[in-house]
């Protein structure tokens, strides 16, 4: 498969040839299930010409369903474009089909879908990764170039570790959350899933900038990152050391071989230790759900989305939202007013707001003498379907992700090796905020060390 840097050199027919061959790989693997929609052959040559990117199917596309996974929404058509699919086109790209994800991105494994489960393609008795665990998986199928994903609490990066491609998520506010549907406003981030680093880096640089209709873009200067990418440089790179004890023995191996790679090159490794985990988990899943339910509350059958009539307006919502919103899409709608509610708001809400400037000064802390931190991005590899056998241990498996919304950083995953069954091991740099060049060199960097096939 071309890359999306050799995408952009090819002329009209080269174009429509690759599109074809998409649409062949894709019937192919159909019964990975990355798909909820993708473009036939016919409609190819009626829909322009563009360079052909998956889009996750929480981000309106003007003209076609727009679903987040969920029956409460099937039916709608989006009205509008989000801006990071006008400035794809912007860039002679083109939206390509919508990827499956987990109902409202509210998952770990891409199985809460009403469209049902996406399949991992390397090996379709485990799971994708969630919820972008459909952007992710089309992109290591090869039945998309790259894919634009969202990452909430490690939405984008966890899921390309299980597949064994790049994720990256920006910095809160680089990209405009305008037009894409909000599960967790204050940590939600669009970014790029892709076949290398410097895909990466030229999907990020299109979509990046600010947007006035977005009241949470960053109006701060911007540089373009692939034209400056410099692996050469040396840098000193934080572990943060009590994270790693809770990685299985796999992860924790593919650790210490990619510090000894990285010690090697010239780079200065220094070591440091977080608050616990435990307390970032809370604090995660209290303010994540608390914006959940309050964002979640629109979609009540009336103003869009499917409607089941009731005996009078109070029981038409709660039948179209009863039969409309999923099991995992209702506890966490259940939890969030839980926490936002009277006599609860200060001993829950308030205090998880603190400890997020906690762990927000904790990274400021280590970035006093690191310039990026490498950590795990799960503590295991991609695990078989059923798992997961309460919810408690599938937010486990966001211990080394969540931590980087709740602080707005950039992070990146590049996978560098693979364990004893043959699935990939993906390692995540962090990064300072807004300074997305640092972390795409250090990780291109990290690409050409590991040579990772």
């Amino acid at each position: 498969m071309v890359t999306l840097k050799e995408a952009l050199s090819l002329d009209e027919k080269q174009i429509l040839a690759l599109k074809e061959e998409l649409v062949q790989n894709i019937t192919k693997n159909k019964h990975i299930g990355a798909y909820v929609e993708q473009l036939t052959s016919s409609e190819i040559k009626s829909n322009g010409v563009g360079i052909p990117i998956a889009i996750k199917d929480n981000i309106n596309v003007k003209g076609t369903e727009l679903t987040c996974g969920s029956n409460i929404l099937k039916g709608y058509i989006a009205p509008y474009n989000a801006t990071v699919i006008d400035k794809l086109e912007e860039s002679g790209l083109c939206p390509f089909g919508r990827a499956n994800m987990d109902e409202f991105a509210m998952g770990s494994s891409t199985e809460s879908s009403c469209y049902g489960k996406t399949l991992n393609p390397i090996d379709n008795t485990k799971v994708p990764g969630g919820s972008s665990g459909g952007s992710a998986a089309v992109v290591a199928s090869g039945c998309a170039i790259a894919a634009l994903g969202t990452d909430t609490g490690g939405s984008i990066r966890q899921p390309a570790s299980y597949c064994g491609v790049v994720g990256m998520k920006p910095t809160y506010g680089r990209v405009s959350r305008y037009g894409i549907a909000a599960y967790s406003s204050s940590l939600d981030q669009c970014g790029p899933i892709t076949q290398n680093v410097e895909d990466a880096a030229i999907l990020y640089d299109i979509i990046s900038g600010y947007d006035h209709k977005d009241s949470t873009s960053a109006n701060v200067d911007y540089t373009p990152v692939a034209p400056n990418l410099d692996s050469s440089k040396k840098l000193t790179i934080a572990v943060i050391d009590n994270f790693i004890d809770e990685a299985s023995d796999e992860i924790k191996e593919a650790m210490q071989k990619t510090i000894e790679l990285l010690e090697n090159d010239g780079h200065t490794i220094v070591h440091k230790n977080m608050m616990d985990t435990k307390n970032i988990l809370s604090s995660y899943y209290i303010i994540a759900t608390a914006e959940a339910s309050a964002n979640l509350s629109r979609y009540d059958g009336i103003r869009y989305g499917n409607q089941v009539v009731g005996k009078n307006l109070q029981d038409t919502y709660l039948q179209t939202k009863s039969s409309g919103f999923g099991e995992e899409v209702q506890k966490r709608i259940m939890l969030g007013s839980f926490v936002l509610s009277s006599g609860y708001y200060d001993a829950y809400y308030i205090k998880a707001q603190k400890v997020r400037h906690l762990i927000k000064d904790e990274f400021d802390k280590i970035f006093q003498d690191a310039d990026l931190i490498l950590n795990p991005v799960a503590p295991t590899t991609a695990p078989k379907f059923g798992a997961f056998k309460s919810s408690l241990e599938m937010y486990l498996s966001d211990i080394y992700t969540i931590s980087v919304n709740l602080a707005g950083l950039p992070a990146i995953s590049v996978p560098v090796s693979k364990d004893k069954d043959g699935m990939p091991i993906g390692l995540q740099y962090i990064g300072k905020a807004y300074q997305e060049q640092t972390l795409f060199d250090g990780a291109l960097n990290l690409e050409k060390l590991v040579q990772y096939k």
